[in-house]
């Protein structure tokens, strides 16, 4: 078995890792990159205003505080906070010295059906994401009454490459797994596809987090889709092991 893991930078680099010392080979093969966003000076207001604030990933809460941070201010200790998964609600519990609730599935879905967004209306909501996304998460609170708005702290950049070399190269190293934690990631690599190898593509076994991603995943034309419930790096792991 050889896994295909397209997480970006850091992230990608730690779940090789963690694979390669269980005994799985890998390939690291960013699709994204994560930059900061320069047109964030709004977020402390933001955060000021907000009874509740989400935080949608790692990176959301990394560059939020880097920005506070660099200009000196610290985040609210009045304020709500709550995350989509585990280790995004850990590191935001660090740098806030508050708690944070998380799901015990790691999805919008399971989020809005935390006790904290029950009855919010006429709340403020702030959620700290990417250049988009997670649209399922304003679109439920909105129709709650709670008052929603965005501060976009970093931003995704696609990573072009040649499709022809790339599955070249996978197929001579025995790539038969893909391991892709968003459906932008997925669709990207889909699309960047030309049909031969959109038909190889479609035969590997592919790795999701969610049950949402895992229906994309068949829409698109995937046979093997495995959803892990999960994006944690020891979930990914423990999926790979042999039952």
């Amino acid at each position: 078995m050889t896994v295909l893991v397209t997480r970006p930078a850091e992230q990608g680099l730690a779940l090789c890792s963690l694979l390669n010392d269980g005994g799985v080979s890998t390939l690291h093969h960013p699709l994204i990159r994560i930059v900061a966003n320069p047109s964030v000076e709004t977020l402390l207001s933001q955060l000021r205003d907000s009874d509740i604030v989400i935080a949608v990933s790692q990176h959301a809460v990394q560059f939020a505080q880097q920005w506070l941070a660099k200009h000196q201010a610290n985040w609210p200790q009045n304020t709500r906070y709550l995350a989509v998964g585990q280790k995004t609600a850990h590191y935001l519990s660090k740098v806030t010295g508050q708690d944070v609730n998380y799901p015990t599935v790691s999805d919008s879905e399971h989020l809005i059906q935390l006790p904290e967004l029950n009855r919010i209306a006429g709340k403020r909501v702030l959620i700290l994401r990417g250049n988009g996304g997670r649209e399922l998460i304003r679109e439920s609170l909105a129709s709650l009454d709670a008052d929603v708005d965005y501060c976009e702290t970093y931003q995704r950049e696609f990573i072009p490459f040649d499709p022809l070399s790339c599955v070249a190269s996978w197929q001579a190293q025995k790539v038969d797994t893909l391991i892709v934690t968003s459906s932008e990631q997925l669709e990207y690599l889909n699309r960047m596809m030309h049909s031969q190898a959109q038909q190889w593509l479609h035969q590997q076994h592919l790795l999701v987090p969610s049950e949402r991603i895992a229906a994309i995943a068949h829409s698109l034309g995937f046979a093997r889709v495995t959803n892990v419930g999960s994006a944690a790096n020891m979930e990914l792991l423990a999926a790979l092991q042999p039952k």
